[in-house]
């Protein structure tokens, strides 16, 4: 009986610690998809200064790009029109890419979208073209811009960008919390 005891104890104080080094820790993950605006997504809206149009996702996820001002606003999920993010852009007249980067963190039920990962490029209309990665934060009632790196200015802006993704974007507060620029 009490090498029974002694092995449960022993066999749960040696799960406890492998818990806490980690060693059951899954990181998240990357998927992508695309954006065809042409081929994909369904127009909206159309109206004189931009469009709006609805996108497959992730696994059928919904994805929401406007167009308006020569500015491009991207949002997500089922009422992405009333996010934060549907409102979100950079200052500078910009484009987005095609190619939507989805981080995924492992849950119980699968793989579950936790941020985007999108490159806008930028032109000012003086001549400074730029590119920024902007991280998005996907959480229904909670979908906002979290992060914005400099493609421009930093070689490893990708990986710069997943950091942010996978260790602010699922406890960015949306109403109250600064987006976030990539060091």
């Amino acid at each position: 009986m009490r090498k029974t005891i002694f092995g449960t104890i022993l066999a749960n104080l040696t799960f406890l610690a492998l818990l806490s080094t980690g060693a059951f820790a899954q990181s998240n993950d990357s998927v992508y998809t695309k954006i065809n605006l042409d081929e994909d997504c369904s127009l909206t809206e159309a109206h004189e200064m931009g469009a709006t149009f609805a996108c497959p996702g992730y696994k059928g996820y919904p994805v929401m790009v406007a167009e308006g001002d020569l500015r491009m606003f991207v949002s997500f999920g089922l009422d992405s029109l009333n996010e934060v993010a549907a409102e979100q852009t950079l200052p500078a007249f910009n484009t987005i890419n095609d190619t939507l980067e989805w981080r995924l963190a492992k849950r119980e039920f699968g793989w579950t979208p936790i941020a985007t990962i999108l490159r806008y490029y930028t032109d000012d209309g003086m001549g400074d073209k730029q590119q920024h990665l902007i991280v998005t934060k996907i959480k229904q009632g909670s979908t906002c811009q979290v992060a914005r790196v400099n493609a421009s200015k930093y070689k490893n802006a990708n990986q710069i960008a997943r950091d942010l993704a996978d260790s602010v974007a699922e406890t960015f507060d949306c109403s109250n919390q600064p987006i976030e620029w990539g060091q």
